[in-house]
């Protein structure tokens, strides 16, 4: 693979955490703060112990309910063995009829252990094979230090997570549309129920849109939460704090006061030229796919490279197509990757092909 390195210096580098953060007086056993767009970790204590998690589990049981395939209009019929669980509950009882999306309002607001074992019950054909499939995603997330044993988050042996693999979890969860919505949600009711999320943060802090609460004896308070400003979104997961609101405010409070988003590529920048064989064209402009923020501190320094699967292009090709990758790295490690893709189409080289003005144009597409 051919590299072409293009140095974008932002300034003379500094990796350890702020002096006010390393004594940040927090009550979690366990802590992550995580930019929400590349997964780049900006606090953490005890990140990757694996701990109880109480009902923040939700979180995985509406991700593979929602990745199921099944429709939030489908029609949940309540089946016995779904009722009556332990905790918190919306208080379902059996042959009751809910749409799906009303299940998953109940499960993310009201936190209701019977709406998780009806929504795995119903989505996965049995709880139990439910649950095999949310240790599936977390395997496939890489949350390498997570076992589920029940969709609801009861207390239960084998049953456990980790500050930074519930960080990887919230990320997946902001990218799903309908999740997103629902853990913003204040309050709302449906089919004759009132759903209020628990989630305070929601109206105490300021650019906060979720996630997930949640609490049991032996797991204390646990609590994954999301909040945006301009460009910027940040994850923070608290297991085991005894002042989480607080907790999370600070740690909120550091990432947007510390860090800002840094555009590291634009979609549709053209960011290079690859060489054209056969062709009236002599390059090709390249482009980058996706948009690409960063959270980066004052005086950090972005290394962005270009990695081209080929040395050169062969006509005929068509446009938008992958030919390698922009890439971003900071301190030597790789936070931003998006696709390149050809920025015109690439006939042969004929008399009746010749088309400069039209060539002009896809030239400069993106700039």
């Amino acid at each position: 693979m051919r590299k072409i390195a293009a140095m974008l210096v932002l300034g003379c580098f500094v990796w350890s955490f702020p002096l006010h953060v390393q004594a940040m007086d927090l009550s979690a056993s366990s802590a992550v703060l995580m930019d929400a767009g590349t997964g780049r970790v900006l606090y953490e204590r005890n990140a990757h112990e694996p701990r109880m998690i109480a009902s923040i589990t939700k979180l995985m049981t509406a991700l593979v309910a929602v990745e199921s395939g099944h429709s939030g209009e489908e029609i949940v019929t309540i089946q016995p063995e779904w009722t009556g669980i332990e905790g918190s509950s919306l208080y379902l009882k059996a042959g009751e009829k809910y749409r799906l999306e009303t299940l998953l309002y109940g499960l993310l607001l009201q936190s209701g252990n019977d709406a998780a074992e009806s929504i795995a019950g119903y989505c996965g054909g049995a709880v139990s094979e439910f649950v095999e499939q949310m240790n599936q995603k977390a395997e496939s997330l890489g949350m390498v230090n997570s076992h589920f044993s029940n969709p609801s988050g009861l207390t239960q042996e084998q049953h456990y997570s980790s500050a930074y693999d519930m960080a990887l979890l919230a990320q997946k969860c902001l990218k799903n549309e309908l999740l997103t919505k629902i853990t913003a949600t204040r309050s709302i009711a449906l089919e004759g129920k009132h759903f209020t999320n628990h989630n305070k943060l929601l109206w105490r802090y300021d650019g906060c849109i979720g996630l997930k609460t949640g609490y049991t004896e032996k797991a204390g308070r646990t609590l994954v939460s999301a909040a945006r400003r301009d460009d910027l979104t940040l994850i923070c997961v608290t297991l085991n704090a005894s002042d989480d609101w607080n907790d999370h405010q600070k740690l909120l409070d550091y990432g947007f006061e510390c860090y800002s988003a840094t555009k590291a590529y634009t979609a549709e920048e053209v960011v290079g030229f690859l060489p054209v064989e056969g062709s009236l064209y002599p390059v090709c402009p390249v482009y980058a796919e996706n948009d690409c923020f960063i959270a980066t501190a004052q005086g950090e320094k972005l290394v962005k490279t270009i990695e081209l699967d080929i040395s050169r292009l062969t006509a005929p090709f068509e446009c938008d197509i992958p030919v390698g990758y922009a890439v971003c790295t900071l301190n030597g490690r790789e936070v931003c990757r998006t696709k390149l893709l050809t920025g015109i189409k690439g006939e042969r080289d004929r008399i009746e092909n010749h088309r400069p003005l039209e060539y002009l144009k896809n030239l400069c597409r993106g700039w």
